[in-house]
């Protein structure tokens, strides 16, 4: 059964790639590889690569080694919030592919792998080289069937 996002996720989602594509400004964030955790959905590990250009790969991976991995990319972009240079949103396009067990407690080319397109706005504050964000992100699976879904987490990470 194929699902369509709410009119509103649509919307939010089509602003998310105006401002990715429109914005100039850059937050001040340390120089760096920035690493660290995310908790919410998914949960997994966070890591940030500087491009050397206006916008920075973001990376999650989250995984259950008997159940499923999860890989989500996107290209974030960063402006300050008002004059605080230390406080700011982000937001960028970006990709996810999953794959999951499908219960034979074994990975095999049986397991079911989804993909898509998905989105991602958040908030983040830096405190010398540590970044505390807040997130939410859309996924639009492409892959397998079309599905629409939401996730998003609270995250911390250290740049080296």
């Amino acid at each position: 059964m194929n699902k369509t996002l709410p009119t509103p996720v649509s919307a939010l989602f089509a602003a998310l790639l105006f401002f990715a594509f429109s914005s100039g400004l850059q937050a001040q964030r340390p120089g760096g590889v920035g690493v660290g955790v995310q908790l919410g959905d998914p949960s997994g590990l966070s890591l940030n690569l500087p491009t050397g250009g206006r916008a920075s790969i973001d990376l999650l991976a989250a995984w259950d080694l008997d159940d499923f991995f999860f890989l989500n990319g996107h290209a974030l972009f960063m402006q300050p919030l008002g004059s605080a240079p230390n406080f700011g949103v982000f937001y960028g396009p970006g990709l996810f592919i999953g794959v999951r067990d499908r219960g034979r407690g074994r990975w095999d080319f049986d397991d079911e792998v989804y993909a898509g397109a998905s989105g991602t706005i958040g908030l983040n504050y830096f405190i010398d080289q540590f970044e505390i964000y807040l997130r939410a992100t859309l996924r639009l699976q492409l892959i397998d069937k079309t599905d629409g879904q939401a996730g998003g987490g609270l995250g911390l990470r250290y740049y080296f």
